[in-house]
This record gives C-alpha cells, structure tokens and sequence, in this order.
C-alpha cells in the first residue's frame, strides 16, 4: 500500500514540474553532501591520518571515496533504502514505524528494533548541530586564502552567518527556499566546473576510476586503511537525508537529480582536487578553494557560504520534521509547532528544537574552532544512522515485504559490512571529539526512553483505580443524575474506563450532560490517515458514545475538525453546544515498582513542561474545563 501511494504521488509530481522538482530536491536534500568537497580531501592529507600526498596516496583515496559513493549513496540509499517508504514517507522514524509493524509477531526483536530506533533518532539530532558548524566554518575559511591576517575573524564571522541562520527560521523559509534550489544547482556546476579545470592539467587523475587503487591501498597500508575511512565517511556525510526528504519529493526527483547532477558534479571535483595534489602537494592545506583561479576565489567563498546555510537549513528543517513525527509516535513530550507556511505542510518551526540545535552549534563553533578540528568529531553520528538504518531495512525486507532471503542476504550483508567498517572507523573519534554527538545522543535516548515508559506507566496507573464504563452506566440507571443540554467531551487513553475527569464532574457538579462522548486519538504507524478511516463511533445508550480517531504521525491532530466528520444525528458537535473536559495529571516520584526515582523525577518535569490537549489538539480555549489529578508512579 505504501509503495503504491508513494508511486502515485510520485507520478503526480513529476508530470506536474519534473524539472521544477529535480531543481527543488537539489535544493533540499542536496545540501550536506553537496558541500562535503569543502573538507574532505583537506582532511584527508591534513596529517593526521600520516596519507602521503603522492601518487599511490592520491589514487588510492579518490578511488574510496568514488566507490563509497557509488555503493553506500547510489546502490544502498537510491536504489533500496528509497523504497523502503511509509506511504510516501522516509527518515529514521518512519522507517522504525515500519521495521515495529514487520516484527510485531516477535516482540523481543521489535521492542530492539524500537530501540536502535531511537538510538538512531538520538545520533540525528547530534548530526544535526555538527553539520551547520562544520560546513559555513569550512566556508568561510576560505577567506584566510583572500585576505592575510584574517584567521582571527574566522570564528567570529561563521557565528555571525549561523545565529542569522537561527533567527530567520521562525519566520519560516518558504520565500529564501526558492532560491535554494538554483543556488545550489549553480553550486554542483560550478564544482563540476573547477573539477573538469583540475583534470584538464593533470587528466592521468582518471586512472583512479579503477577500484583497484582502493584495493591497493588498503593492502599496503593495513593499518592505516580501515582508519582512513573515518576521513573518507566526510564525502558521504547528507546522505541520509536522500531518505529523510523523501516525503517532500518522491523517490524518482530524488533519484534524477543525484544520477544527472550531483553525483558526476561531485565525483569531478573530487578528481580535479586529486589532480591538483599531484601537481601540487603544498595544496593539501586547502585544495577545493586552491583549485580556483585567484580571481575567482571571493566569489567561491560567497557561493560556498550561500550552500553552507542552505545544507544547513536542510539539517535544521530535518530535525523539526523528525521531532514532530517522534511527537505524534508518542516519543518525546508534546512541543508548539508553528506553521510557517499556508501551503508547505511540511514547513514548521518548534522552537525548543531551534534553540536547542542553536545553543549546539555555538558551543561546537567555540569549542573546536576549525573545520578540521571539528572534522575530528564528524561522521560518529552519521555512521551510526546509517548502520541503524541498514539493520532496520533488512527487517522491513526480509518480515515485512517478505523479499527471498537467497537474493537479499547477501545484499544486506554487503551494506552492514561497508556500515561496520564505516562506523568501526570512526569509533576512535569518540576520545579526539566525537564525544560531543555521542553525549547529545545519550542525552535524548534518555529523554526519548523515559517519555515513553512514564506514559505507560501513568496509563497503567490511571487503569488500576478506572471503573468500567459498563458498571458506571449501570449505576446511572439505577441513581440518575440531573442531564443539562449540549455534549460533553471527555478525552481519555483508555475507550473502555471511565475518565477521571467524568467522576469529577460529577462528583462535584451533581450534573452530567445529555450526550457524553469518549474520546480516544489513536496515533497510527502510518504517515497519513485518510478522512473515511479518521472515525470510529460506538453507541452505549442513555447518551453514552465512544469515539476514536485516527491520526498519522504526519497528520495534524485537529479535533474539533475532525469530530465534524462524525453523521450521527443523536450527536451534536456544534461549537456553542460542546464543552471538552481535560484530565491533567500531576505525577508524583514514589517507591513503586516503575523507573528509577531520577527518571520518575525527569519524566514529571517532562509532563509538567509539555505541551498540553488544548494547545495540541486546536481545542477551543473558552469550551474547555481542565481537573486535575495526582498519580503517584
């Protein structure tokens, strides 16, 4: 069924504005590893890994990162992770959504499933404050080859680019994201260019096609080979975010734009940056911007600035989509999210995030102060996504879509391989820097994980003391209330038990209205719920209704919207007639069987903190009465 919607939708794009598409995914999903020529190389033959800037050097690396390309971005994520959509959509959470429904029958595998899940959640947000320092640094360190004496402003001039970065986002980016698109098509031709410039002096460069020199210098430096991939991961870093944009674009514009233009616009620049090496190895310090003509060089730096924030805006963006679809997954506490756009759903702002990633960024700019230094601490989160992705495809390949294990095996095993080694690389940047992605990780597992047992166990706890809504009903036959006119809506995690909220108003009104509804959102694994399913009514008699809805984690949840929905005649949603009743829970830390007692104590300031059904649910504020309870958990 997802295959199916997200072919539909593609077809409906591309016949629409194929070209106007292919430039607005380069745009997009483009803008990390369009600017990973920046640093790579640089990093590469800074020192540190002891490569040598000679002939085998050179070859041997422009022929691990071409075929890293190929392999992990065009065989693995273009060709195989991209169909792996929910109804369309793509990124971490979607695909763990997907991998929870395809190892329901075992619950062992899925709750680990769900777990490097989130694990892989946690990595992305670690991701997300490295990729704007490293990239507009890089840029405008550009600057120090223009101008002498500038180092020192170096630093304070990136700040200066990120926080405006920051600042602008509340006002959303639908107007600068038109621009996007053809900055950063203007971007991979002129890297294009510059590259066939670099080969044009050197083209005996092109021998590096051959895989071989990888092979090579892996065998004659054993050591250094599986080590140099930690450098080597650089070019390859955004390319999770071909699967985490898919639900803007479709698989088949995402596909296009990297076979056409970004990858030959990457792999030239790459070898004319290997060509000037051989020419030159003093241009190790800095060889994307040393392969430019002098007089091109203010104006590179300007353009590299421009596809700095834009990759950057990217990764910011990502991360306000991932925080929603956690949110309505039930993983992190209930956030304001603002819409930027009247007509881009997928354009919002979450505060919080902003501020977060923004406080991220500038101790990271502060703290390592160079794109090489920060180089050092890159690519522990990338690949640790990527191996977490691969492990959670192979299960919605081999459970969900039931793919013959003869031929997908030893594909699977192919990709966790190239992930393995990737990440096994990059595990000793944990001790040179990389700590810092790591800790941000740790942190928001933690929060992630305690978010959802404290719901659970606030559910369990609120069930313990709940009367059947069968026995409630009884009893007002026997004793009847007095009925006041309108509806009354009492929202409640469980259908099936009494609110606490209704024993309340009860208790302390002496009053309960003609027509009382329970009401239940159930949030779906699935992106998007269509309005024919979004519904589901039960009639108790003596004016008792239960309802659910239905939401996706891409759906907004509007309830008064969707309550419109609803064709019975005995039920009246009118806005003047229908009061909603809120349970706000107040959670007390105590010596029950649950979490430990900091965790207790988190998750309460959690709740307190969070977003509340009024503000979440567009409820409307002046039909609305809140009571309040205290749960000991």
């Amino acid at each position: 069924m997802g295959h199916a919607s997200s072919q539909a939708a593609e077809s409906g794009h591309s016949t629409a504005r194929p070209i106007g598409m292919l430039v607005a995914a380069v745009g997009v999903v483009y803008g990390d590893i369009g600017t990973s020529p920046l640093y790579t190389l640089k990093e590469v033959f800074s020192g540190a890994y002891g490569v040598q800037v000679n002939h085998d050097g050179v070859f041997g690396i422009l022929a691990l990162i071409l075929w890293s390309l190929i392999w992990v971005v065009s065989i693995k994520y273009v060709l195989f992770i991209l169909r792996a959509d929910n109804q369309g959509e793509g990124g971490i959470m979607a695909l763990t959504a997907l991998a929870r429904r395809a190892a329901s029958p075992y619950p062992k595998l899925r709750t680990m499933l769900v777990i490097l899940g989130l694990i892989g959640a946690s990595l992305f947000y670690g991701d997300s404050m490295i990729t704007p320092a490293i990239s507009v640094l890089s840029a405008v360190e550009g600057l120090e080859l223009a101008f002498d004496g500038l180092e020192h402003w170096v630093v304070p001039l990136a700040l200066i680019v990120l926080v405006l970065l920051f600042l602008i986002q509340r006002h959303g980016t639908a107007s600068i994201g038109k621009l996007f698109g053809p900055v950063m098509v203007v971007w991979f031709v002129v890297l294009g260019g510059l590259g066939i410039h670099g080969i044009a002096q050197h083209p005996e460069v092109l021998h590096a096609l051959n895989p071989i020199w990888g092979v090579r210098f892996f065998v004659s430096h054993p050591g250094m080979g599986v080590a140099i991939l930690g450098a080597v991961v650089l070019a390859l870093t955004g390319a999770e975010a071909l699967y985490a944009d898919m639900g803007h674009f479709g698989r088949k514009p995402i596909a296009r734009a990297w076979f056409i233009l970004v990858l030959p616009a990457l792999a030239l620049n790459y070898f004319g940056q290997g060509a000037l090496l051989l020419e030159n190895p003093e241009a190790a310090r800095n060889p994307f911007y040393l392969l430019a003509p002098s007089w091109a060089l203010i104006p590179l730096v300007v353009l590299s600035t421009l596809a700095t924030v834009i990759a950057s805006q990217a990764v910011i963006s990502g991360a306000f989509s991932l925080t929603r679809q956690a949110i309505q997954l039930g993983y992190i506490p209930r956030m304001h999210i603002q819409h930027t756009s009247s007509d881009e759903q997928g354009q919002i702002y979450i505060g919080a995030v902003n501020w977060s990633l923004m406080v991220g960024v500038i101790l990271l700019v502060l703290g390592f102060e160079s794109s090489g230094a920060l180089a050092s601490a890159y690519g522990v989160a990338v690949t640790g996504t990527m191996l977490i992705t691969s492990i959670l495809v192979s299960a919605v390949m081999l459970l969900l879509w039931k793919w013959r294990p003869i031929l997908t095996v030893p594909i699977l095993v192919g990709f966790l391989l190239v992930d393995g080694l990737f990440f096994a690389a990059n595990v000793p940047k944990i001790v040179q820097g990389g700590a810092f992605p790591v800790l941000a990780g740790i942190v928001l597992f933690v929060l992630m994980t305690t978010w959802r047992r404290g719901k659970q166990l606030l559910v369990d706890r609120l069930d313990e003391n709940a009367l059947p809504l069968p026995l409630f009903i009884s009893s007002i036959r026997v004793q009847p209330p007095h009925r006041v006119q309108g509806t009354a809506v009492f929202l409640t995690a469980r259908p099936d038990a009494v609110p606490h909220a209704l024993l309340h108003n009860l208790l302390h009104n002496q009053v309960l209205h003609e027509q009382v509804v329970l009401l239940t959102v159930v949030n779906e694994d699935s992106p998007r719920v269509p309005a024919e399913r979004r519904f589901e009514v039960d009639a108790y008699g003596d004016g008792f209704f239960r309802v659910i809805l239905h939401f996706g984690f891409m759906d907004e949840p509007d309830v008064p919207q969707a309550l419109k929905l609803c064709h019975l005649d005995e039920l009246d949603f009118s806005p003047m007639r229908t009061t909603y009743f809120l349970s706000r829970e107040t959670v007390i830390p105590s010596k029950l069987v649950g979490m430990a007692r900091w965790r207790e104590g988190l998750f309460a300031f959690m709740l307190k903190n969070a977003n509340g059904n009024l503000r979440f649910f567009k409820l409307p504020v002046n039909r609305v009465i809140e009571l309040g309870t205290q749960v000991e958990i």
